[in-house]
């Protein structure tokens, strides 16, 4: 099409014909007022700097021309033989009258039409004529006078040589003149069809023309067509140039800088740009139809639809060659020149402006520069924004266009990326590349390529920019983002907050981790980062300007900055603002999602995650990885992993798919502390102390169960142990640094300072509470305690390979199944066993099924005696059957040692040595004596023979044992086969009141084995001295002690002896069971006694005070010794007179 309709070029050739009546004739036409001249054809004159004409060249049209007679109103181009057939074959008629019509008409024919070599060259000719004659230039000076004085440099142009002109076009921006604006608009159509009419275009370019092959510089060789070739040949090796490291020919700076001059004068219309406008004359028609020329908008329409699959794909190399141009030098692009106009200037962005290929003159600088005002919230007009968001997305969507991805990234691309030019595909197949592992990592150069192009584009502030991410990620994006502004910055946000979700689909996740791997190495490419914290920066890091570097504070170690300030104390001084602080945990939460979004972590544990890691795919797994294996890990990956997992510690929503995956049970219990600003560790002490609710998922439970297995390794991981015990670790575990040592050395300081009643305890309160919490956690999770994980792995794998490790499942297992540990395991179990009798708030599993009861029964209780209040109320109504069973089991551990139970032990510490010594010459240290010391003193009970406070707590070992035949371990090893044999049933009763034992007692003859029968005897003779520890007679006997005993204190086989004797009374009734179970136990008394012998004076003496017949028997040995004392007396006055009767004689 041609770029001008015919209606407007009425006030133009209006404006000629005005001129011509004034200036005389041009092209051979005689002055209205002057005499009549002969006819002057249209004779190109010589030529600057061009050759002359080829002596081939058809003259027969200019020398016809030149011998017809015409008229000097009346010659037309129309009329010439050399152009008559092919006007009437390709131009209208109605323009055949009008000499400029006719030239636009043949020039901007369609490729396929050829015009004859003469009709060419008349038509060069007169082109020529129009920018070289003097009379022509005369119009000119007529007509744009006032802006010839403006501008100074078309004012000082020698005139005759056509520079006039060229100069007009050259500046016609800046005409104001409406004629003198037609005028030179008509002229740059003509000035442009060819090279050579360009001013000063021929001086510059000549020499690479040759060089570089671009088409022959001599005049009627080349048609219209070939000439707009020559440019854009010209244009093309200027872009090779700067996308190829070794230069085979390099253009002259000053045609580069005439290259790029005539482009940038060509960019408000398409028709002006030869070889674009003849590649893209179909495609125009088919995209672009309603799209006016001129101020740039035919080639935003094409560039807007150059991926487009009806695009040309020779209009397609066009497009991208002028789309090369502009990101050289951004004023080849009229509208973002004009739009931005204003803006470069009040920014300072354009420094230099006679330097066009100079820094400044780039559309990356531009870019940059212009963004930096906007991060900074300086103005910048909308209408300049609009330009640069549509020149970011070009940048995006075609890596051609940046010249240092093609010169740096070529190897990458030819490697991974071929074929995936369209859509900004290519760009992010690099991205890929560039976030892989170290087998696909791309060159260093090509990787600050990269990273120079994003920030450049800035797709963070706008995702529509980036067009392969917005097409992945816009069903994520309409669903789960729906409630953020279209464009807004925070959309990436989003997008990463719902990564890993059931919302994100697997293609925008790979775009969106592609994109985030270069953010995440420059913090400034975050706008609202760098819009909250750019204070902070420049306060706390010494940073420069957006769009500045610094080889002493690197983009990268800005944001490393930023985050060490960001959990300081108050004390520490030096603080971020609030707001920028909630913006470096929004960072850090993003980046625990991959490691690769942590530049830090990756460089230093690059060799690490490929050591241990390989197979670690899934999200998140690989930090988890790093911690795991944190002592294997080379020192400079250790440091920073290590620095990472403090910081979790101190705000664990930092882990955003933790705190993901523990949303339900964070909402149900810790929604509290999760509001908080600050978090300092309250929010995962609150999920551990709710691990096993049943809001809790496996993957909450997994990721929080981690955490505090990786608090182990150091209890600077442990946030609120460290704060509150930091000082105390110094003072008393230095040197220490594995938090399970740290709070074994604290609590054994602890407790020494208790037993020796300490004036003032060394550990600080605030760290002795925190302590507490730490043990309470261990207590949870074998794994937790690597002390006892550690020799019980193999028997964990033998004996629980089913049984899960929290809720202390793994440590109840093992307690179950003791017998049959290894020796180092069994140890470490009764080592565990021993500390939590001692303080049975760290038997998690007592704590946990008895929680309610606790609360029920124990409130006032000391937390130390929970325990012994528990097996007080063991009986009660009101005690849940499964808080009973667990109290049965700990008083079944209890009683297989007595070092297990604190109480007995401290009443009894005079008593054991002192009756049980053999025993405890035989015993190891750290294994159960099997219940031997307790049956040792249940025996110096029945013969009465302990301290008081030792007897009290016997009586209660006694009492208890008499109703669960499982508490009395010696029985219960002994007797186990006889009481499958003869008490089966009675075993197996749910509820264990004593009838076994009763069950043993009544089969005491069937017994065939000597120690199970040793072992029922004792029971018998441990009954006689109390009737509580015989619960089948104290219960049919309840009411005749109350009603005849009730004045007896227990004890001793007191009341015991009362009843016997009541039972011996005839005037006493007694109860009929009482009664009977009385007579049966003496009959057994009377069996044990014949069977069992005294074993001496002592035993005797036991037996005959706790034998019904006590009083009997005593009346006897009464009379024996007073008999004995009359015989003595008898005897010895007998043997006194003898002895004197002797004397005598």
């Amino acid at each position: 099409m041609a770029a001008y309709s015919y209606p407007q070029l009425l006030p133009l050739l209006l404006l000629l014909c005005v001129c011509l009546c004034g200036f005389g004739s041009v092209l051979g036409l005689k002055a209205v007022s002057g005499p009549a001249e002969s006819p002057n054809p249209p004779n190109p004159p010589v030529l600057r700097a061009v050759d002359p004409p080829a002596k081939d060249a058809p003259a027969a049209a200019a020398a016809a021309g030149a011998s017809q007679p015409r008229r000097a109103t009346s010659w037309k181009l129309s009329e010439e033989a050399a152009c008559r057939e092919d006007l009437s074959r390709l131009c209208p008629k109605h323009t055949w009258t009008n000499n400029l019509a006719v030239l636009e008409c043949l020039q901007d024919r369609r490729e396929e039409s050829e015009i004859a070599p003469d009709c060419n060259h008349l038509l060069w000719n007169y082109k020529l004529n129009l920018t070289t004659d003097p009379k022509f230039e005369s119009v000119a000076m007529e007509v744009c006078k006032s802006t010839i004085n403006e501008i100074k440099e078309c004012n000082e142009e020698e005139r005759g040589r056509g520079y006039l002109v060229s100069c007009l076009v050259d500046h016609r921006a800046n005409v104001s003149e409406y004629q003198c604006n037609q005028y030179i608009t008509k002229m740059t159509s003509i000035v442009f069809s060819d090279y050579r009419l360009i001013c000063g275009f021929m001086d510059k370019c000549k020499e690479d023309i040759n060089s570089l092959r671009c088409g022959s510089i001599n005049v009627g060789q080349k048609d219209v067509h070939s000439q707009g070739e020559v440019i854009s040949c010209l244009e093309k090796a200027l872009v090779r140039e700067a996308e190829q490291q070794d230069h085979v020919h390099r253009i002259k700076e000053e045609c580069q800088r005439a290259i790029l001059r005539v482009a940038e004068l060509s960019s408000d219309d398409f028709h002006l740009d030869r070889h674009l406008y003849f590649s893209c004359r179909a495609d125009r028609e088919r995209f672009c139809r309603n799209t006016q020329a001129g101020e740039g908008k035919v080639y935003k329409c094409l560039f807007n639809h150059k991926f487009e699959e009806a695009m040309s794909e020779k209009c397609r190399d066009a497009l991208t060659t002028r789309q090369k141009l502009i990101s050289q030098d951004y004023k080849v692009s009229y509208s973002l020149a004009k739009a931005c106009k204003v803006d470069l200037r009040k920014q300072r962005c354009s420094l230099d402006a006679n330097l066009p290929r100079a820094r400044e003159a780039r559309l990356s600088y531009l870019l940059l520069c212009l963004e930096a005002a906007v991060h900074r919230g300086r103005p910048v007009s909308g209408e300049c924004q609009g330009e640069m968001l549509d020149y970011r997305r070009m940048l995006m969507e075609d890596f051609s266009l940046s010249p240092e991805i093609v010169l740096h990234c070529r190897t990458e691309i030819e490697a991974h990326c071929s074929g995936l030019h369209r859509k900004g595909r290519t760009l992010h197949c690099l991205m890929r590349v560039g976030r892989g592992d170290r087998s696909t990592t791309v060159d260093s150069i090509c990787q600050s390529a990269l990273q120079t192009l994003i920030q450049s584009a800035d797709p963070v502030a706008d995702y529509r920019i980036d067009r392969a991410l917005n097409e992945a990620c816009e069903s994520v994006i309409q669903t789960a983002c729906k409630h953020i502004r279209t464009g807004d910055p925070m959309i990436l946000s989003c997008l990463m907050e719902h990564l890993y979700t059931e919302k994100m689909v697997e293609d925008c996740e790979h775009r969106l981790l592609e994109l985030q791997y270069f953010i995440s190495r420059d913090w400034k490419l975050d706008p609202i980062l760098y819009k909250k914290c750019q204070g902070d920066a420049a306060r706390l890091c010494h940073t420069h300007g957006w769009n500045e570097t610094s080889e002493l504070m690197p983009p990268g170690a800005v944001f490393s900055c930023l985050y060490r300030h960001a959990y300081r104390t108050e004390e520490q001084g030096r603080r971020l603002s609030r707001d920028c602080k909630v913006e470096v945990q929004r960072i850090l939460r993003q980046r625990a999602l991959d490691v690769k979004l942590d530049p830090d972590l990756q460089r230093r544990c690059m060799t690490d995650l490929g050591k241990w890691c390989s197979d670690k795919t899934d999200a998140g797994q690989e930090l988890e990885c790093l911690q795991d294996h944190l002592e294997d890990l080379v020192s400079a990956c250790r440091e920073v992993v290590g620095n990472l997992t403090e910081l979790e510690s101190e705000d664990i929503q930092i882990d955003a798919l933790l705190i993901k995956a523990c949303e339900p049970v964070t909402q149900a219990y810790c929604h509290d502390v999760a509001d908080n600003q600050i978090d300092t560790g309250d929010l995962m002490e609150c999920l551990v102390q709710n691990k096993h609710q049943k809001e809790m998922n496996d993957k909450c439970t997994v990721g929080v169960t981690h955490f505090q297995l990786v608090q182990m390794k150091d209890f600077r991981f442990s946030y609120k142990f460290k704060m509150a015990c930091k000082e105390d670790v110094l003072r008393l575990c230095p040197n220490i640094k594995k938090k399970v040592d740290v709070v074994l050395c604290l609590s054994s300081t602890v407790k020494n300072d208790t037993l020796q009643e300490a004036r003032e305890q060394r550990v600080s309160l605030k760290c002795r509470k925190q302590l507490r919490v730490e043990e309470l956690e261990m207590s949870e999770d074998i794994r937790l305690e690597p002390e006892l994980y550690d020799p019980c792995k193999s028997d964990i794998s033998r004996l629980c390979p089913n049984v899960a490790f929290g809720n202390a499942q793994m440590i109840e297992c093992l307690k179950e199944q003791k017998k049959q540990l290894s020796q180092r395991c069994h140890q470490r179990i009764f080592r565990l066993q021993e500390v939590e009798m001692t303080d049975p708030e760290l038997d998690y599993q007592l704590m946990r099924v008895c929680k309610q009861m606790i609360k029920r029964f124990c409130t006032d209780a000391d937390a130390r005696n929970v325990l012994q209040c528990l097996k007080q109320n063991k009986n009660s109504e009101l005690m849940d059957p499964k808080c009973k069973q667990m109290i049965t089991k700990r008083q079944i551990t209890q009683n297989t040692d007595y070092r297990l139970n604190p109480l007995l032990r401290k009443a009894c510490r005079a008593d054991i040595p002192k009756f049980c010594q053999p025993i405890l010459n035989k015993a190891s240290e750290d294994s159960e004596l099997e219940g031997q010391v307790i049956a040792c003193l249940k025996l110096k009970y029945a013969d009465q023979k302990l301290s008081s406070d030792c007897e009290d707590q016997i009586r209660v070992i006694l009492q208890e044992s008499a109703l669960d035949y499982r508490l009395d371990p010696q029985l219960q090893m002994h007797c186990t086969d006889e009481i499958s044999r003869l008490c089966a049933e009675e075993a197996a009763a749910q509820e264990q009141t004593g009838q076994v034992e009763e069950c043993l007692k009544v089969n005491l003859l069937k017994i065939k084995l000597e120690a199970c029968k040793r072992e029922v005897l004792n029971m018998l003779k441990e009954s006689k001295a109390d009737i509580f520890v015989d619960p089948v007679l104290h219960t049919a006997c309840a009411l005749d002690l109350k009603h005849h005993c009730a004045a007896i204190t227990p004890g001793r086989g007191r009341q015991m002896s009362c009843l016997i004797e009541a039972l011996q009374d005839k005037r006493v009734r007694l109860q009929p069971e009482c009664k009977k179970r009385l007579q049966d136990r003496i009959d057994m008394w009377s069996y044990a006694a014949k069977v069992a012998p005294a074993e001496g004076f002592s035993d005797l003496a036991v037996q005959v005070m706790t034998s019904p017949s006590k009083d009997y028997i005593l009346l006897m040995i009464a009379l024996s010794v007073c008999i004995l004392f009359l015989v003595g007396l008898l005897c010895g006055r007998i043997t006194k007179r003898v002895t004197r009767e002797l004397k005598d004689r």
